[in-house]
């Protein structure tokens, strides 16, 4: 698997801007799974972490009509 289809715990914070609360929400919650969880770390797909990304863009459109 090439590394570049692999983020960790840094990476995503940066991708998604979100909090490390926020992170660990999400994955308590089921909604952004680790594929490895490392003593200090978590590994993620990246593909999951876009999936996540528009996700978040569709519930925001739709709660924040007038932002646009």
């Amino acid at each position: 698997m090439a590394q570049s289809e692999i983020l960790t715990s840094s990476e995503v914070l940066d991708e998604l801007q979100i909090s490390r609360q926020a992170l660990s929400s999400l994955v308590k919650r089921e909604k952004l799974i680790p594929i490895k969880e490392l003593t200090r770390d978590r590994l993620f797909l990246k593909e999951d972490v876009e999936r996540r990304k528009e996700a978040a863009k569709k519930f925001y459109a739709n709660y924040q009509p007038y932002d646009e």
